[in-house]
């Protein structure tokens, strides 16, 4: 039985082969298979393989022992119009084309959950983007996130008569989860469906509290990326 498989690898954050935490350029530095970008930053963010302990209420119920931790730098510039940060994972396109999604048919899904949490309270915008073929975004959103306290976020994302899918070790699928993107980075967009990818409008414009907040915090653990419309 084929169903329930986690396509994202190392979702729980276990593995940090690199460096458990690192203030440097953007890239894979810490956990495996979880990187950062950014641009326009006043200082360096760190990135880091987090324990988690009892405390964190939600994943650490479910067995996650660990999450990926990001930690803005001293912004004191504000929030510019090229400024962006963000979490990201890829996957091969084999993995997509190979994991039994009829990912062109808009009845059949696929599920995105993970947990965040954030020092701040505000919502956050993510996209699933697809690269094969004539490239496609899904921006979805976290809701409103409570400060200091994990949520769990789930999104059921239907196939579409777009997506393309090449069986090869290429870029197939980019998941993005962003701490800010200034609005060189977003505009109109409608939420939780395909359309063309631009790289002017990835989500809608963002709130930029995180970004102006020195030394503000978010992190992730136990992502998972599965076929069907439940999260398991």
């Amino acid at each position: 039985n084929l169903s329930n498989r986690n396509l994202i690898i190392n979702g729980a954050m276990n593995v940090a082969q690199r460096s458990t935490a690192a203030v440097t350029d953007d890239a894979y530095r810490t956990v495996d298979r979880f990187r950062i970008d950014y641009g326009g930053a006043d200082n360096h963010p760190t990135q880091a393989q987090h324990n988690l302990t009892s405390s964190d209420t939600g994943p650490w119920e479910k067995g996650f022992r660990f999450s990926y931790h990001l930690t803005n730098g001293d912004q004191t510039s504000g929030a510019g119009a090229g400024d962006f940060m963000a979490i990201d994972t890829r996957l091969e396109s084999r993995d997509l084309a190979s994991c039994g999604w009829d990912y062109t048919s808009a009845s059949s899904y696929i599920t995105l959950s993970f947990w965040v949490k954030s020092s701040v309270a505000q919502n956050f915008y993510g996209q699933v983007e697809s690269d094969d073929g004539t490239a496609q975004n899904y921006p979805f959103e976290t809701g409103s996130l409570s400060a200091n306290t994990w949520t769990k976020v789930t999104k059921t994302i239907p196939g579409n008569s777009n997506l393309t899918f090449f069986n090869n070790e290429g870029l197939g699928l980019k998941i993005t989860l962003w701490a800010f993107a200034g609005t060189n980075l977003t505009g109109s967009v409608s939420l939780n469906t395909w359309a063309a990818y631009s790289a002017s409008t990835r989500t809608p414009d963002n709130t930029s509290t995180w970004w102006t907040t020195n030394d503000a915090t978010l992190e992730i653990t136990g992502v998972q990326l599965e076929v069907g419309d439940v999260a398991t």
